[in-house]
């Protein structure tokens, strides 16, 4: 049972690598908190494994009133309430569905798509899944397989790993970004 049932969503900021302690912590208190998880093969010198990491490093979705903030903000790991003009946002019932149908069909190993030339900054938009439709920018790009495009929400740049296959290039005249 949760102390929140159809409140406002809010983005809470929180401290590198706390998400999954204050997701607990939250869950504990009886909030209803959606701590966005992917799952990834990750490669050490002696072995390949699955491991299930955070899809927005660093952040983490809460149900709360806005008296309920104060008593968030105390919990250990918590930095802050996404926010704007000091106010916390909101953040739309249909983007948190959004980024759970998106966890629900990621795919850790997807195919490479290396005819493309993307370079950091570039304009993209997601082509598949349920983020279908989004421009982003490109961050650095470090890998191969995989691309962190930030899409605007929240008024901050949100980071998604996503696979190249799953990105194309926007050109300046399609979009007024």
């Amino acid at each position: 049972m949760t102390k929140t049932d159809k409140l406002p969503w809010y983005a809470l900021y929180l401290h590198s690598r706390a998400e999954k302690k204050v997701y607990a912590r939250l869950v504990e208190q009886g909030y209803e908190a959606y701590l966005p998880l992917v799952t990834r093969m990750k490669r050490w010198s002696d072995r390949l494994k699955k491991v299930e990491e955070p899809l927005f490093k660093s952040y983490l979705f809460v149900r709360a009133d806005d008296k309920s903030h104060y008593e968030i903000l105390s919990i250990p790991g918590v930095t802050k309430f996404v926010s704007f003009e000091r106010k916390a946002v909101t953040v739309p019932e249909n983007q948190i569905n959004a980024i759970k149908r998106y966890c629900d069909d990621f795919e850790g190993t997807e195919q490479e798509q290396e005819q493309i030339e993307f370079h950091e900054g570039q304009l993209v938009r997601i082509t598949s899944g349920e983020m279908m439709g989004l421009i982003g920018r490109l961050a650095p790009i470090k890998n191969k397989k995989r691309l962190i495009v930030y899409i605007e929400s929240v008024g901050h740049y949100l980071p998604i790993n996503i696979a190249r296959t799953r990105v194309e290039p926007v050109y300046q005249k399609e979009t007024s970004l």
